[in-house]
């Protein structure tokens, strides 16, 4: 009998099916010492106990995407061990800070199944959350997968495809408890610029660039214990290249965004996000930003920045599509997301 686990091929899965993922992760502030060597990470809340003392929280919360890179790593051995491609994201919530100590689980629920036309392959819909040691859902999305079929011949699922929300509403965003900008230093944040400085169509070139090592990669895949083969393995691929982790070009890029953005201190929603071009080792990523909404929340002090985020190879900025309406090929990631910001 098989001990060993070959990951889930696109005919195994069914829809309604309820995923727990193996394997609960206690994280420390190890990992945030880890995520600001890969990453070019400032954002002061993140950084600094005293300051987000100053804004009402107990200590300075893991970066969020820590959270995410975290939960999204339990998944991979259930939900895109066989995938070709993570396509896309929708629905993400932010729905409370985590902070060294914090023990995370992942659960995913099927929630939509669409064969492709060369039956090789099938796009899986799932719908993940992430919990704490209390029970306590910290972060949810949607995200959808193409998988390998191992077996030509099975006969494809009916098709679902979930209806999804294309924006995040403000009032649907989760402000953490206590939070407060009120008192909120500019000078200690990097950047005077607060929610009021941004106009709806700005765009804003953050400038710098970070050429992608394998090596860092590498330590970023196993850090997330994300074990997706065309991450891991340079022999899975024909052209003998490992795929950049996605997750790893959001971080890089999220990263760079400080300059201009230091004040969006806290991402709290994801309304859709693709992976518009693979990256490989090798790859200088560069980005910018469109301000595309603001709102208030109920908090003191407390607003919200609704963002495009663009990752591209060292393109130009602020070109996405071509005259034929697709991605230029330069650019990596298209990411829309909320992030809070004082007033």
């Amino acid at each position: 009998m098989a001990k060993t686990n070959p990951g889930r091929f696109f005919e195994d899965y069914q829809l309604g099916e309820v995923i727990d993922h193996a394997v609960p992760r206690t994280l420390s502030g190890g990992e945030r010492a880890l995520y600001h060597a890969l990453y070019p990470a400032r954002h002061a809340l993140a950084s600094s106990d005293e300051f987000a003392r100053a804004c009402g929280l107990p200590a300075a919360p893991l970066d969020d995407l820590v959270t995410f890179h975290t939960v999204f790593g339990k998944t991979v051995p259930d939900i895109s061990l066989n995938a070709v491609a993570n396509l896309g994201y929708a629905e993400g919530r932010f729905l409370q800070p985590v902070y060294p100590g914090d023990t995370l689980h992942s659960q995913s629920q099927v929630i939509g199944l669409k064969q492709n036309s060369n039956g090789k392959s099938g796009v899986v819909y799932v719908r993940t959350t992430g919990r704490n040691q209390r029970g306590e859902a910290v972060l949810e999305y949607v995200r959808w997968v193409m998988v390998r079929k191992k077996d030509l011949d099975a006969p494809a699922p009916d098709t679902f495809v979930p209806e999804l929300k294309p924006v995040l509403a403000p009032f649907d965003l989760a402000v953490p408890e206590g939070l407060d900008f009120t008192g909120y230093d500019v000078a200690l944040a990097g950047e005077p610029h607060r929610l009021g400085d941004y106009e709806v169509g700005e765009t804003i070139d953050h400038v710098d660039g970070c050429t992608i090592e394998e090596a860092e990669h590498m330590m970023a895949t196993r850090l997330w214990q994300n074990t997706a083969k065309v991450h891991f393995d340079a022999t899975f691929r024909e052209d003998g290249k490992r795929l950049i982790y996605g997750g790893h070009v959001i971080s890089m890029a999220r990263a760079l965004s400080f300059n201009g953005l230091a004040n969006a201190q806290m991402i709290v929603g994801l309304n859709g996000g693709a992976h518009a071009n693979p990256c490989y080792a090798g790859d200088t990523v560069k980005a910018w930003s469109e301000v595309l909404d603001t709102a208030e929340t109920s908090a003191p002090g407390v607003g919200a920045i609704r963002l495009r985020l663009v990752a591209t190879r060292g393109g130009a900025p602020f070109q996405l599509r071509g005259d034929d309406g697709k991605y230029l090929p330069d650019v990596l990631l298209d990411l829309d997301y909320w992030a809070l910001m004082p007033t």
